[in-house]
């Protein structure tokens, strides 16, 4: 049965909405440094493939999807996949496809923001700094400084106004919360983007002469083959997902407020590009060789330490260093900010569906509940004086990289193998471009699907190697006070998924009781 949903306001700031949710803290935060530690331009080889074989054949399935459940009223995966499954299958068998992929996008918009937004809440909280010169003064070390923030109870000030500006931004709804801010933070990112790039590529070797920015640029960009190797491939894959924002449910969210002709093929393209620009061109181009300049190739390694405790040191001893300081974390703000909305919406819609509950009571029952779920992140540099971030670590482990892939290989075997040429169709409906038929069978049917399983196995098969399926994993087995914060996640990771799959079993069989019970599809 259609139910009237709110529709996007114009195109581009669908566009710039969409390119939000994608373009992230995975662009400017996560990029550089996987990128740097996978051999820097041979990374960018399977990053590439991985783009062209994984990330735009999935990106048009979750438009694809997203539009029709919108169609029939839907804004969360669990009903979507249903839809889709239902096509091919029982709908006994299509509910636990549709519960299992619900599943998924439940764990990862909760538990993925659990921590995403402490790094929003960080990059403001250090902009502020940069502008105050806390970190500058003489004798202060950036990596004690980090610690010594995240373990201040009073930081998570930050950590609070962050969730009250996205719950601010979701109550006022899809034109004016979302696509309205998507339209302010989007062009002010690339602005910010554009101005820390030029100042990378005119900064020479302010430390060393062999580390100069445009050694740094040469390093992303000049590949040495001899560092391929199937762990860079690896990361590239999980890195396609992670910036895309595929595997969440999120684009299927935004998608639902489509009108059922929207164009999303070139939709599609304009988001890829978009977000493509702001981790490839901007991110390589600043983060990188402003790094390298300072820090060297093996400085520009270090995940968490790189954004917030090496590039701290860099704008110390930088020109400026307070202002291109305050922009960076200022860059990381936005950037996570237009991401964590789309997470954030995605369970006010789910509130909506299911509970009946208007958008503003959802978004503040969200808020809250994003302070509860976000509470152990804080709670273990608070309690052990410490910033190992091990419980943070172990649900990024499984929700924000393994996950992702699996709910992207269910999505393309249903689409590519189930659904077949009727999810052509509706893929093209109403496209400027079409998406051809060759293209289908040859990415959508066979290389896409075929990629996403080899890699899953290796992924699983470096998890094994890496010890992350003991008990005591092998990266805390030296460290036993904090073998309890990683057991506590996966704890959490556990309970959530048991309570996503019976959430999302409950949305379906309420909605398609009759078919579910007499097994039998009913005309849609």
């Amino acid at each position: 049965m259609e139910e009237s949903r709110e529709n996007w306001g114009s195109k581009i700031g669908l566009i710039l909405a969409m390119a939000g949710n994608a373009v992230g803290l995975g662009n400017f935060w996560r990029f550089p440094y996987v990128a740097a530690s996978n051999g820097g331009g041979a990374f960018m080889i399977p990053y590439f493939f991985a783009l062209i074989v994984i990330g735009i054949p999935i990106m048009l399935v979750e438009w694809s999807i997203g539009r029709y459940g919108g169609k029939h009223g839907h804004g969360t995966l669990g009903p979507m996949m249903y839809l889709q499954a239902k096509q091919a299958m029982k709908p006994k068998k299509a509910i636990i496809v549709g519960s299992l992929c619900g599943m998924i996008a439940f764990a990862v918009t909760i538990l993925v923001n659990s921590y995403y937004n402490h790094i929003i809440g960080w990059s403001l909280g250090y902009a502020v700094h940069s502008l105050l010169g806390t970190y500058m003064k003489p004798g202060v070390d950036s990596a004690a400084f980090f610690a010594s923030y995240v373990q201040n109870p009073a930081m998570l000030i930050f950590w609070v106004i962050s969730l009250l500006f996205l719950a601010m931004a979701v109550m006022k709804g899809i034109q004016k919360g979302i696509e309205s801010w998507a339209k302010l933070m989007m062009p002010t990112l690339y602005v910010f983007g554009i101005i820390l790039g030029i100042r990378a590529l005119t900064l020479g070797s302010p430390v060393n002469p062999d580390w100069s920015s445009l050694a740094g640029l040469n390093f992303i960009w000049n590949p040495d083959f001899s560092r391929l190797s199937w762990q860079s491939a690896i990361a590239a894959a999980g890195q396609i997902f992670f910036t895309l924002s595929l595997g969440m449910g999120i684009i299927h969210n935004y998608a639902s407020y489509l009108q059922p002709d929207e164009d999303i093929v070139t939709s599609s393209v304009a988001t890829i590009s978009l977000n493509e620009f702001a981790e490839v061109i901007l991110g390589g181009t600043a983060v990188i060789p402003i790094a390298y300049a300072f820090l060297g190739p093996e400085g520009i390694k270090g995940s968490i330490g790189l954004a917030f405790m090496a590039l701290p040191n860099v704008f110390t001893n930088m020109a400026g260093g307070g202002i291109f300081g305050a922009m960076w974390f200022l860059l990381l703000f936005f950037a996570g900010i237009t991401s964590a909305i789309a997470m954030y919406n995605y369970l006010v819609a789910l509130l909506e569906e299911d509970l009946g509950i208007e958008r503003k009571k959802g978004a503040i029952i969200v808020f809250i509940g994003y302070l509860i779920v976000g509470a152990p992140i804080a709670l273990e540099s608070v309690l052990t004086k410490s910033a190992n971030l091990f419980y943070f670590t172990e649900v990024d482990n499984w929700i924000g990289n393994y996950l992702l892939i699996v709910l992207g290989l269910i999505e393309i075997i249903i689409i590519g193998w189930c659904v077949k040429d009727s999810a052509l169709e509706e893929m093209n409906k109403g496209g400027l471009w079409k998406v051809p038929k060759w293209f289908f069978r040859l990415f959508h049917q066979f290389l896409t699907p075929v990629t996403i399983i080899v890699f899953l196995v290796f992924f699983t098969r470096d998890y094994a190697i890496a010890g992350n399926f003991k008990l005591v994993p092998s990266y805390v087995a030296n460290m036993p006070d904090f073998v309890i914060w990683v057991n506590l996640a996966r704890l959490v990771v556990f309970t959530v998924l048991v309570i996503g799959f019976i959430q999302s079993y409950k949305s379906i069989k309420t909605k398609y009781k009759e078919e579910i019970d007499n097994n039998k599809v009913k005309s849609i």
